[in-house]
């Protein structure tokens, strides 16, 4: 069956084969709740539809208006299979209960690289901010090199951040764009980053610049939100016999 977790994804786990994006706009804080709470109810209703689906989260945004979709699929194939037997009757479903959604398009990605959650930090986020990057048109390529970039600048930053707990960059499939989904201690950690010195995220150093200024980007676009809403699969029980059945990873 489906359960629900307060849990965020593990976005780096290395099954998370096709991580997918997309955004819902619903129009105010009322129907973002409303959408939340028919997500739910029709997701919880139903048996897990494939287990080829990890998990599946949704945010609300700070613009009260939209609703980030994060899904963690073992394949493509996966999610193919089930939107050909299972996501319409969930659809018709929300749709019902809230009339009017508009969905702005799926995006598909593939994991590229990560500064991971330092070990021992039990933090829980307590904002998401998603930054996507767009690169000209024959950069698709050359985009690794740019997370590298970042990442390198990110663990050099004489200032540390210590409010950012995560950050993950994924490379669309599109070739158009790199998306960074960065966990956050909190509202007030990522403001008070923004107003340390230097122009956005990260310190006035040359890395940091080359960062900025890369030649391939073409533009930044940053969006907040707060994590409303995880599902999993049901984690299996201890098998009759009295030895431990195998844990399911359930984030």
């Amino acid at each position: 069956m489906t359960r629900r977790t307060d849990a965020h994804p593990e976005l780096a786990r290395p099954d998370a084969r096709a991580p997918f994006f997309s955004t819902w706009r619903v129009g105010t804080p009322e129907r973002q709740r409303q959408t939340i709470d028919a997500i739910a109810r029709t997701w919880q209703n139903r048996p897990w539809p494939a287990d080829g689906l990890l998990s599946y989260h949704v945010y609300t945004g700070h613009d009260g208006s939209t609703l980030l979709h994060h899904s963690q699929w073992a394949s493509e194939q996966a999610y193919e299979a089930f939107v050909k037997t299972h996501r319409q009757e969930r659809v018709d479903e929300i749709d019902t209960a809230v009339p009017g959604i508009e969905r702005l398009g799926l995006g598909r990605y593939r994991r590229h690289g990560s500064r991971e959650r330092q070990a021992g930090d039990t933090r829980v986020p307590g904002l998401i901010v998603t930054v996507r990057i767009d690169f000209v048109p024959d950069a698709a390529e050359r985009r690794g090199d740019w997370v590298g970039l970042v990442l390198k600048a990110l663990a050099d930053d004489p200032v540390g951040h210590r409010g950012l707990i995560s950050a993950h960059f994924h490379l669309s499939t599109d070739g158009t764009h790199v998306l960074n989904y960065a966990e956050w201690e909190s509202t007030q950690a990522y403001d008070a980053a923004l107003a340390a010195p230097g122009e956005g995220i990260g310190a006035a150093t040359d890395q940091w610049d080359r960062v900025r200024t890369h030649p391939d980007v073409r533009g930044f676009t940053g969006s907040r939100y707060d994590h409303a809403l995880g599902l999993a699969p049901e984690q299996p029980s201890a098998a009759t016999d009295g030895s431990a059945a195998p844990a399911g990873r359930g984030r």
